[in-house]
């Protein structure tokens, strides 16, 4: 078992390697699952055979121990017995082997990270200003596993229905053209919806979506000032529902041209249009358009097209820290 065990850490180690070297392009919830069941099945291993096995020697030593003891006895002979000594052998033969400690002993802090991850909160870093003023570059944030349904990890196939997606979410999810990145933006277009942002300003299903000037936004990154306004999003598709507003900041930047260039193919692109203004977009069943606060500077659904809901993530909700500055700690909307 020790050979074995040893081959499979070094598998384990191998496949963390390539990927941190970049040669090969790693899950780190496939490499999460692998774990979870090869140190589940050390652990029952451990609980059904190995540790029975280790305990019935240990009370094997115990009783040829009393019964020489005993057995010098009966025959007149006193022995000053080393407790100490026979304490230790008793101790080693319950100590599980190395290759135990490393398999089953890790499985309940490993099960305990795979469960909270895939089903419940996964914690991200946010790596870019695509989201500023909202979310800022270091920021580390929550993401709600099961807010919109829960599902099996590494394959995302969904098991329950959560909470429908809302305009206004902020929402992590698998990046359609590569699936194996994480992006995250805000909902702006739910299935059906007829999205136009033209001129930096966005109407859905011909409704003009109120955008008030604010005070400019500094970032202490790059130094400059930028104009912040806040935008207030309809909730919902029906005529009460467009009227609850769920308000949220964004920047634009005037000496960004209006028209979107270096446009991809992609799923569904026939349902948008472009031009000099801009674009229009109808967003089809079962898919989202999503765009960045940082608007001007977002790599997002006018570039590369619809979120498809298999692509789904997770509901970002909190900021849990920033090193650079832990006063954004707090959640957010």
């Amino acid at each position: 078992m020790s050979a074995l065990t040893a081959l499979i850490l070094t598998c384990f180690v191998a496949y963390a390697g390539a990927w941190y070297s970049g040669a090969i392009e790693g899950s780190f919830a496939l490499l999460l699952l692998l774990a979870s069941t090869v140190t589940g099945m050390y652990w029952l291993a451990e609980q059904l055979y190995f540790l029975p096995r280790r305990r019935e020697a240990a009370l094997l030593f115990d009783a040829e121990r009393a019964k020489r003891l005993q057995d010098l006895a009966n025959q007149g002979i006193t022995v000053q017995d080393d407790d100490s000594a026979a304490l230790q052998t008793r101790e080693s033969l319950l100590r599980q082997p190395w290759w135990m400690d490393w398999t089953a002993g890790l499985f309940p802090v490993i099960a305990a990270v795979f469960v909270l991850r895939s089903f419940l909160f996964e914690p991200f870093k946010i790596p870019s200003g695509s989201m500023i003023p909202t979310l800022h570059i270091g920021d580390l944030i929550l993401v709600n596993k099961f807010h919109y349904g829960i599902r099996l990890p590494v394959i995302n196939l969904k098991l329950t229905d959560g909470t429908p997606v809302a305009r206004g979410d902020v929402m992590v999810f698998r990046y359609p053209p590569k699936p194996s990145l994480d992006y995250i933006k805000r909902v702006v277009g739910v299935p059906g919806d007829k999205i136009a942002y033209l001129n930096k300003v966005l109407t859905i299903n011909g409704q003009p979506i109120s955008k008030a000037s604010i005070p400019e936004f500094f970032d202490a990154d790059t130094m400059r000032y930028s104009k912040q306004f806040e935008e207030a999003l309809p909730i919902g598709s029906t005529p009460d529902e467009m009227n609850k507003l769920r308000a949220h900041r964004l920047l634009n930047d005037d000496n960004v041209p209006n028209f979107v260039s270096g446009i991809t193919d992609f799923a569904f692109k026939d349902n948008c249009t472009y031009n000099v203004e801009g674009l229009e977009c109808t967003v089809p069943a079962g898919h989202y358009f999503m765009m960045g606060d940082n608007r001007d500077n977002s790599l997002d659904s006018r570039y590369w097209g619809f979120v498809p809901e298999k692509n789904i993530v997770g509901k970002a909700f909190f900021i849990w820290m920033n090193f650079a500055s832990p006063s954004r700690v707090g959640a957010f909307d």
